[in-house]
């Protein structure tokens, strides 16, 4: 393990362990006011009618990501599993962290699955930990992100909602008025 990671885990760990106590009920309230990013309804619409699957690979947590999972008929959520009794947050997390490399294994593992060549992948995001698996794509798009993700990723979106990505795929909105109204 390279010591950005070690460091990330021992991170992680700490910030986990912040939450001890907290009652379950509190990540219901957080999960349903999430701030869902502009464009993500339309992106998800357009990629499901299509026949795209659809994943969640996320340093951030499975409570979280299930819950848009139910929201948005997501296909795969692999993120941190925080470990919860009678309840409450124990301040514990169960499983391996999702870090950058664990992202990437699980975009090659879903390619499998799914017998899609990685080279017919696409994968977003915005932070350090998602290079590995912008790189591991076949589409490896920055969103909003960081100038170090924005450097090293094939493509970037800076300006407009997450549907851009639609763009990338060569949707147009023609195209997509015609097939039926968004």
């Amino acid at each position: 393990m390279n010591s950005a990671n070690r460091y990330f885990i021992e991170s992680f760990t700490e910030r986990v362990a912040l939450l001890k106590g907290l009652d379950e009920s509190v990540m219901k309230e957080i999960a349903e006011n999430l701030p869902i990013t502009e464009g993500v309804e339309r992106l998800m619409f357009v990629l499901k009618r299509y026949g795209y699957k659809i994943a969640i690979l996320s340093g951030g947590f499975t409570y979280f990501g299930n819950y848009l999972k139910d929201k948005f008929g997501i296909d795969y959520v692999y993120a941190n599993e925080l470990e919860i009794v009678n309840g409450k947050l124990t301040g514990r997390y169960l499983g391996d962290v999702v870090d950058g490399k664990r992202k990437a294994e699980l975009l090659k593992l879903i390619a499998q699955v799914e017998r899609v060549d990685i080279a017919q992948t696409i994968a977003v995001g915005d932070g350090a930990n998602d290079l590995p698996m912008l790189s591991e794509a076949g589409l490896g798009i920055a969103f909003h992100a960081k100038p170090k993700v924005v450097a090293n990723a094939q493509q970037s979106i800076n300006t407009i909602g997450l549907d851009g990505v639609l763009y990338f795929l060569g949707f147009k909105d023609s195209y997509l008025e015609e097939r039926g109204k968004l």
